[in-house]
């Protein structure tokens, strides 16, 4: 609460008293874990007193302190980043080092260190003082000594299961607020981490709101709504397509979104002279969920990712696989490592042929921590336009905009991680705007579509909660001399509707992607859901609601919100879920 001091500002005294009153069974609960062996060590000592036992417990005690420590150190930071307290989420990118690095480059990491060793200092010192205290020395055998501490050990179990209560304790048990900060702050770390792993399972679906049949004909009834009335907005039938996708754009940074001004004046321009669409949320909130959202038009899951398991991602429909099948070569580039999460073996799984990462690129140009930045990637990007056989399918994924935003070019002012932020985006648009008016000087431009998204939103500016919309809403944009449509669109939706969406205008079945709608689509339903760590938001024409399913609270609503739309947000987290465990 300390460290995050922005959001435990408005929290009240009571409040304050209650996240250490709720949070107060969870951390008995971890306590009592980690005194199962040291009690187990006693009791064996009372049975032969000559076993050497203080010195086992005092390493394993050092030891316990140290990985605490880190973790709670760690913690501290990931929940700037991404909203939630650590779970085994950060453990799936342990495979790619690098890119973690990349990810907390940003953060202060001599505060973070003197807070990791302060901790392991203060709590090895009570350690020292208070265990000396408290354990006297056994010369004898004593059959009481010996009853009493195998009553200890079996009195553990009752603050490891929570209580004497007839179901054990889980991380419900601890939300007693509507401030989802407070909530959070009441969680006990290293028993949430422990929980997650142990209880990391893709047999059961969590989110039970209704009877199957029933979650699933509310979520068909969002996407059943009669023939297709769209406008076709291309001139030719078999386009050049081109999907930009930028990290981390966030429309509160994108001035023809009502964003700041300034920040993004390439795309706006863009927009200006092609199709921009208003009302469009991110999926989820992570790179990897937003790529699989947009090129597979397939929602997330608030607490895995199907990317994570190829066995599943071969079973998923993609753009690529689909525009193959139509005599479409298909690429992919990016300037970092497509090991990271899962996403190479996801791109194979679904069709693109030819990948490009930071290692086809010259160590020279290796000049940022997750690899290359935009300019070097757009321009390889677009030398290899030119001598691929048509029609193709390319996609582009930016990287510069990723913290620790360490870019080229210093356009505003100032070293405070928004103003970072700020300048990253503005160099990421002046490299796409410089790589559009490239495009436009070639023959193939009036055949060609460009589709520019971003994989997902930010916190920043105005440290957005985890649950905020403006946090999820992004931009995306037609553009391309083949597009004979230009305006605004402001129907809501969401990156699963694009794959539809371009399909569709390609007059190519959209039957496999059942979770998209056609943006273009004068009949269809418009919504957007999307997913945060264990909680989901649904948006409306009549507002929005984001929901916790953990408490199976609604976290925040805007007014005029017609509460009967939650039906459906729930039953697409539950139907959604099944569908991931089927596959």
């Amino acid at each position: 609460m300390i460290y995050h001091l922005h959001l435990a500002d408005g929290l009240s005294a009571g409040d304050i008293i209650d996240i250490f009153w709720y949070g107060l069974r969870m951390d008995a609960s971890f306590a009592g874990y980690l005194s199962i062996l040291p009690f187990l060590l006693l009791f064996i000592k009372s049975l032969s007193p000559s076993f050497k036992v203080r010195k086992i417990i005092r390493v394993y005690t050092i030891i316990l302190i140290v990985i605490l420590s880190f973790l709670t150190m760690a913690d501290l930071e990931l929940y700037t980043a991404w909203g939630f307290r650590m779970d085994a989420t950060p453990l799936q990118y342990f495979k790619t080092p690098e890119e973690m690095a990349g990810t907390i480059s940003s953060a202060p990491i001599f505060i973070l260190l003197l807070i990791f060793a302060f901790l392991c200092f203060i709590f090895i010192y009570l350690y020292r003082f208070f265990y000396s205290h408290i354990t006297k020395k056994v010369r004898h055998f004593s059959i009481i000594d010996s009853l009493l501490s195998l009553l200890f050990v079996a009195i553990l179990f009752i603050p490891i299961r929570g209580g004497i209560q007839k179901i054990p304790l889980n991380i419900s048990d601890v939300y007693f607020s509507d401030n989802l900060f407070a909530d959070h702050a009441a969680i006990n770390l290293p028993w949430n981490i422990a929980f997650s792993i142990l209880n990391k399972s893709d047999q059961e679906n969590p989110y039970q709101y209704f009877d199957d049949n029933e979650a699933e004909r509310l979520v068909k009834s969002l996407y059943n709504t009669g023939r297709k009335r769209i406008p076709f907005i291309l001139s030719t039938q078999q386009p050049d397509i081109i999907f930009v996708i930028l990290e981390s754009f966030t429309a509160k940074f994108v001035g023809c979104l009502g964003g700041e001004k300034g920040v993004t004046p390439q795309l706006d321009a863009i927009a200006k002279d092609g199709l921009l669409f208003t009302n469009i949320y991110a999926a989820g909130d992570r790179s990897e969920k937003g790529q699989v959202a947009i090129l597979s038009g397939y929602p997330n899951q608030a607490i895995n990712s199907i990317i994570k398991t190829p066995t599943k991602t071969r079973a998923l429909p993609s753009i690529a696989q689909t525009l193959s099948s139509y005599s479409y070569y298909c690429n992919y580039t990016y300037g970092g490592e497509l090991e990271f999460a899962n996403i190479k073996s996801y791109l194979i799984n679904t069709g693109y042929k030819h990948l490009v990462s930071k290692y086809s690129f010259p160590v020279s140009q290796r000049t940022t921590s997750w690899g290359v930045h935009d300019q070097y990637v757009y321009e390889r990007f677009f030398n290899d336009l030119k001598t691929q056989p048509e029609p193709y399918f390319s996609t582009l994924f930016s990287l510069s905009s990723h913290e620790p935003y360490d870019v080229p070019l210093n356009h505003f002012p100032g070293k405070q991680d928004v103003v970072m932020f700020k300048n990253s985006i503005y160099y990421a648009d002046s490299v796409l705007g410089d790589f559009i008016a490239k495009l436009k000087t070639t023959s193939s431009w009036n055949k060609t579509l460009v589709v520019i998204v971003a994989d997902h939103g930010h916190p920043m500016p105005g440290h957005d909660a985890v649950d905020q919309p403006s946090k999820f809403h992004i931009p995306l944009v037609f553009t391309g001399g083949a597009l004979t449509l230009k305006g605004k669109i402001d129907n809501i939706g969401s990156q699963t509707d694009i794959a539809t969406t371009v399909l569709d205008q390609l007059h190519i079945s959209t039957e496999k992607f059942k979770w998209g709608k056609d943006l273009l689509d004068s009949a269809a339903k418009q919504f957007a859901f999307y997913n945060f760590n264990n909680g989901f938001g649904f948006v409306t024409p009549s507002g929005f609601a984001t929901m916790d399913n953990i408490s199976k609270k609604i976290i925040r609503m805007s007014p005029g919100f017609d509460t009967s739309n939650l039906k459906y947000g729930k039953a697409y987290m539950q139907f959604s879920y099944a569908d991931y465990l089927k596959r």
